[in-house]
């Protein structure tokens, strides 16, 4: 078993790192655009007087660094190269890959060039691309995926609602199916992240069948404007901005070429990509993680009170090398469970690695919670301050630990291997 990150992936984030260096953190400098990264970030993000919705200039800034990105070749390295990207079974582009590169950008810090709170990076991730590129027709790839990379399309994922999280089968949204072969919605949701920019939702409903059934569900492309379709509000979040939103939908319809994938199986949509995204967010979470704790042995080392420093003290150094610990064991199961993806088809992961996947997540995105916790210790009152990047690493990724599949769910679907109620062993046992 070899250990090593393959000699290409290494040259690629050199590469990586001097385009940053080069084109991303002069412009993160220039004209104060660095408030949105010191101590002023949440402030300047945020525009307080529209509702808490991001400002203009903030989003604005993000589009920019993207297009260099794109134009340089790093922006869609995931995706295939029929869309432009750099993905070739195995290789480049791959779930190692991006394990690699997602770990390696967190662990810089914030910044222009990864701003996980948004999900922007220089090196894109696009769930809703996979999603259309697996479900779509050759005429919904041609709009929303191409549309979507030139800027045209912006997509939400309607899921959740007011009433119903973690249990999408018991969702409370209808979808009745007309003689023309249209479709009428009626229900709400809650949480469709980007509403204010969408251009078109991704909204499941129930079409068929009865509450806890995983068949009879559909994922429906719907443009914004659709009559019906209404903003209720903007969540405010522990983070702020917010761009969550919670939506209405009243005698939505839509033509019978709404329907993004099988009649029925919109819950098969919904899943497509959350190995992928569980993978490279824990890699993140890790990531963030290694950021706080070098930090903390920086500070420790140079911070000198009752003179000597905070360094030579086992109060200081115990917790840490807990967490240290941690993050080595992590990261070889994120990077050996990334590598058995990429030796299967997508749809054998969730029947033979779905607990790996889940284990791997929760665990980063704890432990990521439990390394800004310690550095603000570390740290005293800097870390407790917003000139350090801590309370804003914890505050962001507490919503991990709920958003990306809650880290009860996911250690239910562990124990269901474990104890096999799912997985391989289900047939043994």
């Amino acid at each position: 078993m070899n250990f090593e990150v393959p000699s290409d992936l290494q040259n690629y984030i050199k590469r990586l790192d001097k385009f940053i260096a080069d084109e991303i953190t002069p412009l993160q400098h220039q004209n104060d655009n660095n408030r949105f990264f010191d101590h002023r970030r949440e402030h300047a993000r945020t525009n307080w007087d529209a509702g808490g919705l991001p400002r203009e200039e903030w989003e604005d800034l993000m589009v920019e660094a993207a297009r260099r990105a794109d134009k340089a070749g790093f922006y869609r390295f995931s995706l295939p190269k029929e869309y432009g990207g750099q993905n070739d079974d195995g290789g480049r582009g791959s779930n190692l890959w991006m394990a690699v590169i997602r770990e390696h950008m967190a662990s810089k810090g914030l910044g222009l060039f990864n701003d996980l709170q948004t999900e922007h990076s220089v090196v894109g991730n696009f769930p809703d691309i996979v999603m259309v590129q697996h479900f779509g027709n050759a005429q919904q790839k041609k709009e929303l995926i191409w549309g979507r990379l030139e800027g045209r399309v912006r997509i939400t994922f309607g899921l959740t609602e007011p009433g119903h999280g973690s249990d999408a089968t018991h969702m409370a949204t209808k979808a009745v199916k007309q003689k023309d072969g249209s479709w009428v919605i009626n229900g709400g949701k809650m949480w469709q992240t980007g509403m204010h920019k969408a251009s078109h939702c991704f909204i499941f409903a129930r079409c068929s069948g009865k509450n806890g059934d995983a068949k009879g569900i559909t994922c429906f492309v719907v443009p914004k404007s659709s009559s019906g379709l209404k903003v209720e509000s903007y969540e405010w979040t522990l983070n702020m901005p917010t761009d969550h939103a919670t939506v209405s939908l009243t005698d939505v319809k839509v033509p019978a070429s709404a329907v993004l994938g099988k009649e029925g199986e919109g819950l098969a949509v919904a899943q497509a990509f959350v190995h992928e995204n569980r993978i490279r967010q824990a890699a993140s979470s890790l990531g963030a993680a290694v950021y706080c704790i070098n930090q903390s042995v920086e500070y420790a080392r140079k911070r000198s009170p009752f003179g000597k420093p905070l360094a030579t003290n086992q109060a200081i150094q115990f917790p840490l090398v807990e967490l240290a610990t941690q993050c080595e064991m992590l990261r070889l199961l994120i990077r050996k469970t990334a590598t058995e993806m990429d030796s299967m088809p997508h749809v054998e992961v969730e029947q033979k690695l779905g607990d790996k996947v889940s284990m791997c997540n929760y665990w980063a995105n704890r432990l990521c919670g439990q390394a800004a916790d310690r550095a603000i210790q570390v740290h005293g009152g800097w870390g407790y301050s917003r000139h350090c990047q801590f309370e804003h690493i914890w505050r962001h990724h507490r919503r991990y630990r709920i958003t990306e599949g809650s880290e009860e769910i996911q250690m239910r679907k562990v124990a269901g291997y474990l104890f096999g109620f799912m997985g391989p062993k289900k047939s043994k046992l």
